[in-house]
């Protein structure tokens, strides 16, 4: 099956739902700087995945694929330092 647009890539899909869920997990109360930090590396990997497909080139789509990834491992990281600095609790960090 052919993908014609980076909206039928599963992994566009599931980086929009971490941005939303990202978004909605803080909403709580936390300091603007580390928000605004987590909010865009949360962004970036669905970004850089639209941006690599739009490129119509296989070695371009495979970087921006990678600097995806790295933006997922940035996310991950600041979420567990949520955790770390009690902006949320375990069970949302779970």
């Amino acid at each position: 099956m052919k993908i014609n647009h980076f909206e039928e890539v599963e992994a566009w899909k599931k980086s929009q739902l971490i941005a939303v869920r990202i978004y909605k997990l803080l909403q709580a109360n936390v300091d603007f700087g580390f928000k605004n930090q987590i909010q865009r590396a949360a962004i970036s990997i669905s970004n850089n995945i639209a941006e690599g497909f739009e490129r119509d080139g296989t070695i371009e789509f495979r970087q921006f694929l990678t600097i995806a990834k790295g933006s997922a491992g940035e996310t991950r990281s600041q979420i567990y330092r949520l955790f770390d600095y009690e902006y949320i609790s375990e069970e949302r960090f779970l």
